[in-house]
């Protein structure tokens, strides 16, 4: 799990040095931060997936869980971490390392045969169809 209240903690003394020099007790204020938005994160996504359409496949439904959590990682870490850099800070200079949910870091939103976990997702489809088909014909 992402470490939200680091990724906030180093983005605000980088990007919002005012702003982070004026919070008096940086290390409780950013690990509340992060708990706050994780719990949002999670809260959104479980909204932006919305209903199980019916008959949708376990990869399907992956994608859709994966798409959602990425959106709604995308939308609140915009809404509270990576504020808009404060005058003076420059924001052409590149960070130094990419924060972890950059696009070409993020998980992809559907899993395909390419994907190292792909056969696993496919044995666990195959068992939970398994299941089902043994409980209906009971």
């Amino acid at each position: 799990m992402a470490d939200y209240g680091a990724m906030a903690q180093e983005h605000w003394a980088r990007w919002l040095p005012t702003r982070y020099s004026s919070i008096p007790n940086p290390e409780l204020f950013f690990r509340e931060l992060g708990e706050e938005v994780e719990k949002e994160i999670d809260s959104l996504a479980l909204e932006l997936e919305g209903a199980d359409p019916h008959q949708e496949s376990y990869l399907d439904r992956v994608g859709r869980m994966r798409g959602a959590r990425q959106r709604a990682e995308q939308i609140v870490l915009q809404e509270r971490v990576r504020l808009d850099p404060e005058p003076g800070a420059d924001p052409d200079e590149e960070p130094t390392a990419p924060p972890a949910t950059e696009p070409g870091l993020a998980l992809p939103l559907v899993v395909g045969p390419e994907d190292p976990e792909y056969q696993q997702i496919l044995e666990e489809e195959q068992r939970a169809q398994e299941t089902l088909r043994r409980g209906s014909d009971h």
